[in-house]
């Protein structure tokens, strides 16, 4: 059932989080998601259009330039699938460069902390985060992802799939219908695409092109990825949560199962790897939370715990004002801040058990994060004022300290 939570003089709808669903209805709400796959009827694209793309493909992979638009070089293939089980060599080689094209362009941080790895698995973790790049794209920004063939919000599968959650979630959302139903439709045809990584049928869109090589290559558990889609549709119906439970169940789903995708590319062979690595990912979603605290607030969203800002005496209501000198908020910023400590010192542990060849990349991400996190508790909190990150001078220095660390030293 939907929540209302009494906020200054205004009524700010919570949405119906799974938290409110009991055991049943939460298991019948996941085996309705992994239950979304592409059907072979869904073929258009025949032989003659792959051998016509692969003479297309030469001046794609040519004109690949940092500063040019990106491209999809099979944007104008009128099907979802290939009549081919077997995409070519050529193919696939460009469908992996316009991933990483993807991830240089809107992911300088994380692109810099993938490009030492191995070859393999640079491309396999530029494959991945345009996966999670264009679902977040879907939910919390402008992008349109295409599904050639569909009628979008108002295709009988999409609208069949959402009366279906509707049925467990009730018909609320945190959005106006229209961009609900948009967004919800997107995502549903996003989760047929993923489908097509672990079938036997080959996506016409080039991260899922990518994608399915590489959860082959690395064996990459569909239900990480199916998780991070859930994350994605629990924003269009919850934009608060009551514990800190909650938001954590919320965090795992698109930061931790990021972090359990990264070590199966990254390999490791300690099974506690698994449990710093959902850490990692709660440390770096936590940051980002405290970072942003301010900017989610003027878009009605607030990702902090509730109960906690209540035992603070903080409203939701005064996050996107200014709280820089409230001994309030200073005192819930250093409780917060004390949490994301604990998490990060747990992801620490992680990188001694990664292959050596792979370390660099995690403990880059883990020290651009944490050195954001120290500059926020070093403010007091004050994220109000300008907005927090590192300079290019900061991240180059950090950068080659952590090279030389992994590089040169034996954890």
């Amino acid at each position: 059932m939907s929540e209302t939570a009494n906020i200054g003089d205004s009524h700010i709808f919570d949405g119906a989080s799974e938290s409110d669903l009991n055991s049943n209805q939460q298991e019948r709400l996941e085996q309705i998601r992994s239950a979304v796959e592409i059907s072979r009827e869904a073929v258009k694209a025949v032989s003659i259009t792959a051998i016509d793309l692969l003479k297309e493909i030469p001046s794609f992979m040519a004109g690949l330039d940092f500063e040019a638009e990106l491209v999809n070089p099979f944007a104008h293939i009128e099907a979802p699938i290939w009549e081919e089980e077997t995409v070519p060599q050529e193919m696939m080689d460009a469908a992996y460069a316009y991933c990483e094209l993807l991830t240089r362009k809107e992911a300088g941080n994380f692109y810099h902390s993938f490009k030492y790895l191995p070859d393999e698995q640079r491309k396999a973790m530029c494959a991945y985060y345009a996966f999670c790049r264009r679902a977040d794209d879907i939910a919390d920004g402008d992008y349109v992802d295409v599904f050639p063939g569909s009628e979008g919000a108002q295709d009988p599968e999409a609208k069949e799939y959402r009366e279906s959650l509707e049925l467990l979630t009730g018909d609320k959302s945190v959005l106006d219908a229209p961009t609900y139903r948009d967004k919800l439709a997107q995502l549903f045809f996003f989760r047929k695409k993923l489908s097509t990584a672990y079938n036997c049928h080959a996506s016409t869109d080039p991260i899922f092109m990518a994608l399915k090589d590489t959860v082959s290559r690395f064996n990459v558990p569909r239900e990480h990825l199916d998780d991070l889609i859930s994350g994605m549709e629990d924003d269009l119906y919850t934009n608060r949560y009551r514990t800190f439970d909650d938001l954590y169940k919320y965090c795992y789903r698109v930061a931790s199962t990021v972090g359990l995708v990264c070590i199966e590319i990254y390999d490791y062979d300690d099974p506690m790897a698994v449990k710093y690595a959902e850490s990692w990912g709660i440390f770096m979603q936590m940051t980002n939370i405290l970072r942003d605290v301010a900017e989610d607030a003027g878009r009605n969203r607030v990702y902090l715990p509730l109960e906690d800002l209540e035992r603070h005496g903080i409203k939701p209501s005064e996050l996107s004002g200014d709280l820089a000198n409230d001994k309030r908020w200073h005192a819930f910023s250093a409780e917060f801040i004390e949490k994301i400590e604990t998490y990060h010192k747990r992801a620490l542990k992680l990188l001694p058990l990664l292959n050596r060849k792979a370390r660099y990349s995690p403990a880059a991400m883990m020290a651009f994060y944490g050195s954001i996190l120290k500059k926020i508790k070093k403010r007091d909190g004050n994220i109000f004022h300008g907005q927090i990150k590192l300079s290019k001078v900061e991240k180059v220095t950090l950068a080659a300290a952590i090279y030389a660390k992994q590089r040169f030293f034996r954890l």
